[in-house]
């Protein structure tokens, strides 16, 4: 599924300039964390909407072309098993589909009916999203170009049933669901409310994951966008610096992967 957008454009350009002549197809991205590459055939699409620099870093398209930034380990990792199409907005979705939400920014109310529609239609959607994020930027606060601090999509998510708030304990932790570990960092939970429409929700990890059936779709929602603010993703490793803990957790990567095989295999709720 392909969304004509003015950033997908941009991703043709850049793509096109950094292969040459574009006379050979380009080979597979080499994803971290030694995780098997996906031949480009057999890859399905995946539609991102982020304010974070995974697609084009902070320097923008200007520096992707000149090669003097290296890419975001997430985008990596995606393009080695997934079609990715970056989204501007997210108004012209269509289901079925796959969805990657990560700490967008506020949604209009046209965006939010096209995001609900899309997921009673039977699309599936992971939505990364922080209540406090922290992240080094070179451009200051209240640029638009800088990511999004705070996730502001309670409309969204008073459709569904939930909201989200920020944990009052904001030093790092481990946090654990089914058999992963990761570090968050100022995250959030997420809180059941009356009104949600035809959605369905159960709760993971102290409520730090949400999983809804919506309609004929599904949402899968993780309270911390730590580990996709980095830029790069640090190997798992013991520590007791951070204060969270001994487990660092795991690479950002296997976790990215982990959350979407779940959202695209699990059953749907009663």
């Amino acid at each position: 599924m392909r969304i004509p957008t003015i950033l997908t454009a941009f991703a043709a350009l850049a793509l096109t300039a950094c292969s040459g002549n574009g006379a050979e197809e380009p080979a597979d991205p080499a994803p971290t964390g030694g995780a098997t590459v996906t031949p480009a055939k057999d890859k399905p699409d995946l539609l991102l909407f982020t304010s974070l620099p995974i697609v084009w870093g902070e320097g923008g398209l200007k520096d992707i072309l000149k090669s003097q930034e290296e890419p975001h380990w997430a985008r990596t990792a995606l393009e080695s098993r997934y079609d990715l199409t970056p989204l501007d907005t997210p108004v012209a979705l269509k289901p079925p589909g796959l969805l990657l939400m990560a700490q967008p920014r506020a949604l209009s109310a046209q965006e939010n009916v096209a995001l609900d529609d899309f997921v009673r239609g039977g699309g599936l959607a992971l939505l990364i999203v922080d209540p406090m994020l922290d992240v080094e930027s070179k451009y200051g606060l209240g640029d638009k170009r800088r990511p999004e601090a705070i996730s502001m999509l309670s409309p969204i998510l008073a459709r569904w049933g939930l909201r989200l708030v920020a944990d009052k304990d904001r030093n790092p932790r481990t946090a654990r669901w089914n058999d992963n570990s990761f570090t968050v960092e100022d995250p959030g939970h997420f809180e059941p409310i009356e009104g949600g429409h035809e959605s369905t929700c159960t709760f993971a990890s102290d409520n730090l994951i949400a999983t809804c059936s919506v309609g004929a779709g599904r949402v899968m929602l993780l309270g911390d966008a730590t580990f996709l603010a980095e830029s790069h993703a640090e190997p798992a490793a013991e520590t007791g610096e951070s204060g969270a803990g001994e487990n660092a957790g795991e690479r950002g990567d296997t976790l990215l992967f982990r959350l979407l095989d779940t959202l695209q295999t699990a059953p749907k709720a009663d």
